[in-house]
C-alpha cells in the first residue's frame, strides 16, 4: 500500500521520526507539494496525509486508488469533504492533540502585552540598564492580569483550559459559545452574549472553529464595542478577524492592542496590514508545533491510519 505525505516537514522537521507509519506501507514524505504536483505524487496512493496543501474534488477525481485521508491538523477545511464522501475516501483529523500548547501560546501572548518582556530585554542588552541611575526602570507601563475580565470567544476544550489559567491568575471570565453548558463548578464566571462580551472584556480570546458563521466575526462594528485598553488574542483561525478593520482599530488606538498566532492568509502577504500596525504581536502559527504536541500529532496518525486498515476508521469527518 502507497502512502504519501505531501507536507512532512512542520509536522517532523527532523526531531520525530515516521517509522510507525512506515510499517504500515511504502511511505513517501514530501516536505511540500505544491497544488500542481498533488496529483502527480499521489496517483498511486492509497492513503493521503496532508497538513495545509489542500485536497480539492478536482484532485480527488483524479486519483482512483485513494481510499484514506489523514489530515495532520485537527482543522479539516483543507479538504473537500464532500467530494470525498462521494467518492468513498474517508477523511480523518487528530482532534484535541494540542490544547495544552495553544492555551500556553494563548497566556504567552497575554504576558508580553502586559509585561513588555521582549523590549525590556532588548533595553537590557542595549545597554539601558547599565547606564541607568536607578536599580529599576520601565519603557512602558505593565499590568497585572489579576483582576481583569478575559472574554472566551468559543468554549470548548481550550477555551475551557484557558478559563483553569485565568481563574489561577485572578480574572474574572466572560465566555460566549453556542452551546452552554453548566459550568456551576467555576468561580468568577458568566456566560454572556457577544456584544455583551467584547464590551465588558479587558482581554478578548478567540478559541472558536471557522464557520460561515465566525467568519469576519471581528469587523469594524464589532471592535467598536471594546474598551479603548483591550486587547484581542487569535490562536483560532485567521479568517474570524477582519484585518483591515482590526489595523485600522490599532493604527486609530480605538482598542489597545492584538496578539495574533494566526493570520488570513498563510505565510502572509507583505502588504498584510497587520504587520506595521501598531500594538501588534504576531506569531507564525506557532500555537501548535511545540515538540510535545508534535508528538501526540503523529501518534494520533498512526491510530487513525491504523484504525483505517483494521477496517474501523476514527476521527471520521465525513
Amino acid at each position: 500500500m502507497k502512502i504519501v505525505a505531501l507536507d512532512g516537514y512542520t509536522l517532523n522537521p527532523g526531531d520525530l521520526n515516521w517509522i510507525d507509519i512506515e510499517e504500515f506501507g511504502e511511505l513517501t514524505v514530501y516536505e511540500r507539494t505544491p497544488a500542481e504536483l498533488v496529483v502527480e505524487r499521489c496517483k498511486e496512493a492509497v492513503v493521503i496525509l496532508t497538513n495545509k496543501t489542500a485536497i480539492n474534488k478536482e484532485m480527488i477525481g483524479q486519483l482512483p486508488q485513494l481510499k484514506f485521508i489523514s489530515v495532520l491538523a485537527t482543522g479539516y477545511n483543507i479538504v473537500d469533504v464532500s467530494a470525498a464522501r462521494e467518492k468513498g475516501v474517508v477523511v480523518s483529523n487528530v482532534p484535541g492533540y494540542g490544547t495544552a500548547s495553544v492555551v500556553q501560546l494563548t497566556f504567552a501572548l497575554m504576558l508580553e502585552h502586559f509585561n513588555q518582556v521582549s523590549l525590556h530585554n532588548q533595553a537590557v542588552k542595549a545597554g539601558d540598564w547599565v547606564n541607568s541611575k536607578d536599580f529599576s526602570f520601565t519603557k512602558t507601563p505593565l499590568h497585572e492580569l489579576q483582576g481583569k475580565t478575559i472574554g472566551i470567544i468559543g468554549f470548548g476544550s481550550i477555551g475551557r483550559q484557558v478559563c483553569d489559567v485565568a481563574t489561577v491568575f485572578g480574572m474574572h471570565t466572560l465566555a460566549y459559545s453556542r452551546t452552554k453548558t453548566n459550568q456551576g463548578n467555576r468561580i468568577n464566571f458568566d456566560w454572556a452574549e457577544l456584544d455583551s462580551l467584547l464590551s465588558k472584556s479587558d482581554v478578548i480570546t478567540i478559541h472558536c472553529p471557522l464557520t460561515d458563521e465566525t467568519k469576519g466575526m471581528i469587523n469594524k462594528s464589532t471592535l467598536a464595542l471594546m474598551k479603548k485598553t483591550a486587547l484581542i488574542v487569535n490562536t483560532a483561525r485567521g479568517p474570524i478577524i477582519n484585518e483591515n478593520d482590526l489595523a485600522e482599530a490599532l493604527n486609530q488606538e480605538t482598542i489597545g492592542g492584538a496578539a495574533l498566532d494566526v493570520l488570513s492568509k498563510e505565510p502572509p502577504e507583505k502588504d498584510n496590514p497587520l504587520l506595521k500596525s501598531k500594538s501588534c504581536i504576531i506569531t507564525p502559527h506557532i500555537g501548535w508545533a511545540t515538540v510535545e504536541a508534535r508528538g501526540r500529532l503523529m501518534n494520533g496518525t498512526v491510530a487513525n491510519v491504523k484504525s483505517f486498515i483494521e477496517g474501523k476508521p476514527v476521527n471520521v469527518v465525513n
